[in-house]
């Protein structure tokens, strides 16, 4: 399996390598050349393995070169110890809706998932590759990815991680787990402006040919984002995963449709879901589903991206994002390169685009788009919680509200599988208001007060916090990412 660039060009490269490498010397993200395929007898024996088995022979679709290797990556990656006993549970909340809670891992996020197997996927592309020089990992975050990267990544031979968060735009839960993250090989700053700013300067810096070249003697740029090919393979798997477990419940037989319903800001876990449906996974429709920064609703429902638009700070920060950087995968699977490339520049200039007639009948028929205002997803946390007793997240709210729009707009009674991408407990200030209307200013005072109202256990993670100081506390300007990179990738 080769991996090509988005934007076109000639080079084909391995699996190892696009790893290794993140971003396309074209500034593209790395595709596979062909979608593998899955059938219904491969489905039937998946329904019989274990999540980290069905993880291996998923991503083993995609890369080859490490097939002999990732039966045990993958049970290193998801074991007990960090997942728990299942590490994406399944819980119906009603005759033919589901939630997929993918947050019982070490940072109680969805980014767990990818992130506990990439920086295994990394390591041995370095071996595969001959790499001899360090990996300076960077990673722009709107919350939940800069931890669930930092946790991964440390102290692992050979890497070396920096994390940039917009100051002010994540939760405090978020920040405290990130400035206090421990090892020697793990850097985190906080942004002046907002994630956008952060993944522009990162997508700079990996394009910047002189601070490439100036670092080239000791290390090499690479990426823990989705825009990594090693991010994103892995979120595929849950979502197979997932349909497994719904044949095994008796909820539907083997053939079936269903449908997703993805809280999504930068669209890469919705991506994943994509291809998963791409492979031939019975998918009827994926729901996107925004916050107040609804760029991507307005894409689907009108074809054209448009981010001349006001930034909005939520309680659902890591959706908190006006550049979706993964719909450049889709594009180009839809359009092709040329037009992909197109685009991008067009959203670089212009800082808009607008898709052909064409691409957007493809799109109608597969994306349902909703979003949810402040006050929206506040209602929804209480209507979960006091009404069918589940108790989520502010993401997973808006996803929760988009998917039962889409139920009563369509009329579609497949089986919905919603994607629940934290614990409450990282929000703990706004999901204690929603669910009370009582306001709690102090982080640690919040987390306790839910747990008291909702008779629900603290997360360990969470709970650890409590006797953690921090260890970051830099704020700096975006401008000064460049010098702190090539600081850190020489020293």
């Amino acid at each position: 399996m080769n991996y090509v660039s988005t934007r076109g060009g000639t080079e084909k490269v391995s699996g190892a390598y696009a790893i290794k490498k993140g971003l396309c010397d074209n500034g593209g993200l790395f595709m596979p050349e062909y979608i593998p395929t899955i059938s219904k007898e491969d489905i039937d024996t998946l329904c019989t393995y274990t999540y980290a088995q069905r993880a291996a022979y998923i991503m083993g679709l995609y890369l080859d070169e490490y097939k002999d290797i990732l039966p045990a990556l993958c049970e290193k990656a998801y074991s007990e110890e960090r997942f728990g006993k299942d590490p994406a549970v399944l819980s119906k909340i009603y005759d033919n809706f589901s939630v997929m809670e993918l947050w019982h891992g070490p940072t109680c996020a969805f980014k767990d998932m990818a992130l506990q197997i990439m920086p295994l996927l990394l390591s041995n592309a370095l071996k595969i590759t001959g790499e001899k020089r360090d990996a300076c990992v960077l990673v722009a975050t709107s919350g939940d990815t800069g931890k669930a990267a930092l946790e991964g990544y440390k102290d692992v031979d050979q890497i070396k991680i920096s994390v940039f968060y917009p100051d002010g735009g994540v939760s405090k839960t978020q920040k405290l787990q990130m400035a206090t993250q421990e090892g020697a090989n793990v850097n985190v700053f906080a942004i002046k402006g907002n994630f956008d700013d952060a993944q522009s300067a990162v997508k700079s810096i990996f394009t910047d040919e002189s601070l490439n070249e100036e670092i080239s003697s000791n290390a090499f740029l690479s990426s823990a984002n989705s825009i990594n090919w090693g991010r994103l393979v892995p979120q595929i798997v849950y979502y197979v995963s997932a349909y497994c477990d719904l044949i095994n419940k008796g909820s539907i037989k083997n053939g079936d449709y269903i449908n997703v319903t993805v809280p999504t800001g930068n669209f890469g876990n919705i991506f994943a879901a994509y291809l998963a449906r791409e492979m031939g996974l019975p998918i009827r429709n994926l729901v996107c589903a925004s916050n107040t920064n609804n760029i991507l609703t307005d894409f689907f429902k009108t074809g054209i991206y448009n981010r001349n638009r006001r930034f909005y700070q939520t309680i659902s920060p890591s959706m908190d994002i006006l550049i979706s950087s993964n719909l450049e995968r889709l594009l180009y699977l839809i359009e092709g390169p040329e037009a992909t490339k197109q685009y991008m520049q067009d959203l670089s200039e212009k800082k808009m685009y607008r898709i052909s007639g064409s691409a957007k009948k493809i799109i109608d028929n597969i994306f349902y788009a909703g979003w949810c205002d402040e006050a929206m997803t506040t209602k929804m946390i209480n209507h979960a919680f006091h009404d069918f007793g589940y108790l989520c997240d502010t993401h997973t709210a808006v996803a929760l509200r988009a998917a039962r729009d889409y139920m009563r707009q369509s009329n579609d009674d497949a089986h919905m599988v919603v994607a629940s991408t934290a614990s409450a407990y990282k929000f703990s200030g706004s999901v204690y208001t929603a669910i009370t209307g009582e306001t709690c200013e102090d982080e640690f005072e919040a987390i306790k007060r839910l747990s008291e109202v909702t008779k629900t256990e603290i997360p360990k993670p969470i709970l650890a916090l409590f006797d953690k100081k921090p260890r970051f506390d830099k704020v700096i300007e975006a401008s000064d990412m460049r010098s702190i990179v090539k600081e850190i990738a020489l020293g």
